[in-house]
């Protein structure tokens, strides 16, 4: 045969690269194998010489020796293993899998790996929202265990590869003859290594668990639903990897006075009758603690908002601030004394002037022709 026989086999060029040797491999792989063509001997033989020329072309070094001298150059037999049957196409698959599963397939399992995050809610009052605080949290997490340096094995050293997957944490099963299955290895649990002589203090974990007391300094105007973000503080990274984050997730209690909308307050405040008609003002606590002045303008209706600039909440991590609207509640006297009495009957004459009372004329005028 001539010294191409091998491309040719694969219908690639000499100068083909290793992708397109690999490709035109699985085709012919595909192609011919007994799987797809039972009992076809031709086909079976075809299979056997496809998967002889691969071995040849995939080894850059037998590959240059056979360009030079042909199959002479090989040696005799190509390649330890022979020509067999058995086994190729599980070859093929393999590889084909490999790069399914991002390429990692048949190879090693990573042996250190970063821990995983962490999460905790933290419940703040609105005044600590306004100021801004340090709260001190306990969370339940991992650490690395001292004895063994996080190894898990009782000498302290990095253990022994899986004997089972050889350190790739996976195992294959070809079924049915065409289809490949990976699972976790059973033996390591996916980790690739194996631990026969553990760590009398963490029982081969690498790992113990404990309450962490950590200290969380909280920003003035933080919002329900921030998260803060506390670097290294998840649990342990497994065999020297890093660790993993603790997030903490805020949640702002309901305040039995104020509502909050992003930096804005909102309350309600009841004033007299007399207040609302003649104008006055209230006091209530402010959310900083000192007493805010709320002015009642003269004929101030129920429901009206009144506007307190700047006595809102923090804007985040700022010392400006938004503002506090006071919905006015007029409450209306339930039990009077003689003298009210005696003075809302005057006040009652005096308001038939309709110049002093706009609205109620507006709405009678409106509903008049109802009445005809």
């Amino acid at each position: 045969m001539p010294d191409t026989e091998y491309y040719d086999l694969l219908e690639v060029s000499k100068s083909a690269s290793q992708d397109e040797i690999k490709r035109a491999f699985r085709k012919q792989a595909l192609k011919y194998h007994p799987d797809r063509n039972p009992g076809d001997k031709e086909a079976e033989q075809k299979f056997k010489q496809i998967n002889e020329a691969y071995e040849v072309l995939k080894d850059e070094q037998k590959r240059a020796a056979y360009d030079h001298y042909g199959k002479a150059g090989l040696g005799g037999n190509p390649f330890d293993g022979g020509f067999g049957f058995s086994g190729g196409f599980a070859d093929v698959f393999n590889d084909i899998f490999s790069e399914f599963m991002g390429g990692n397939a048949g190879g090693r399992a990573s042996y250190s790996q970063r821990g995983s995050d962490l999460r905790y809610n933290l419940n703040i009052s609105l005044e600590k929202a306004f100021t801004g605080c340090e709260e001190e949290i306990v969370i339940p997490t991992t650490e690395t265990c001292e004895k063994c340096h996080g190894h898990g094995t009782k000498n302290g050293e990095k253990p022994a590869e899986c004997p089972t997957c050889h350190g790739s944490g996976k195992v294959r099963r070809q079924q049915g003859g065409f289809f490949v299955f990976e699972t976790v290895c059973p033996t390591c649990g996916g980790s690739g290594f194996a631990i026969t002589d553990p760590c009398p203090e963490c029982k081969g974990a690498g790992q113990r668990k404990i309450n962490k007391k950590l200290k969380i300094k909280i920003k003035p105007g933080i919002e329900t639903n921030m998260r803060i973000r506390v670097a290294g503080e998840g649990m342990a990274g497994i065999h020297g990897g890093e660790n993993g984050d603790l997030y903490v997730g805020i949640v702002v209690e309901p305040h039995k006075l104020y509502e909050r909308n992003g930096d804005d307050l909102y309350t309600a405040v009841p004033v007299s009758v007399s207040c609302a008609i003649l104008g006055g003002s209230v006091e209530i606590p402010g959310i900083d603690g000192q007493k805010v002045e709320v002015k009642i303008p003269a004929g101030t209706q129920n429901d009206a908002l009144i506007k307190v600039k700047g006595e809102g909440m923090h804007q985040y991590d700022s010392e400006k601030r938004g503002d506090l609207y006071v919905s006015v509640k007029v409450v209306i006297p339930t039990k009077l004394t003689s003298k009210q009495k005696e003075l809302m009957e005057a006040f009652r004459d005096e308001s038939k002037d309709e110049k002093t009372q706009p609205e109620i004329k507006g709405f009678f005028d409106k509903i008049a022709d109802m009445f005809k």
